[in-house]
């Protein structure tokens, strides 16, 4: 059995979407992972990584890298 979790599953996908649109922002994408970290109660770094971990799902989700690989296959050859 592993350990609990420390945050739970709505607290991550709420924190990681408040970042994701403040960070689109020009005007509050400065620190916007830092300050919505501060007010939900979260460590940064935590929130960094779910940031991070929601861009690759995306990525990997809406086809992506699989355009990039062919676009990097046919650059090769």
């Amino acid at each position: 059995m592993g350990a609990p979790r420390k945050y739970l599953e709505e607290l991550k996908e709420r924190a990681t979407r408040l970042a994701i649109e403040a960070r689109r922002d020009p005007g509050s994408r400065t620190g916007a992972i830092k300050r919505i970290a501060d007010q939900l109660g979260v460590h940064p770094e935590a929130l960094r990584t779910w940031v991070r971990q929601g861009r690759d799902r995306w990525w990997r989700s809406s086809g992506h890298h699989n355009r990039r690989s062919e676009t990097d296959h046919r650059t090769r050859t």
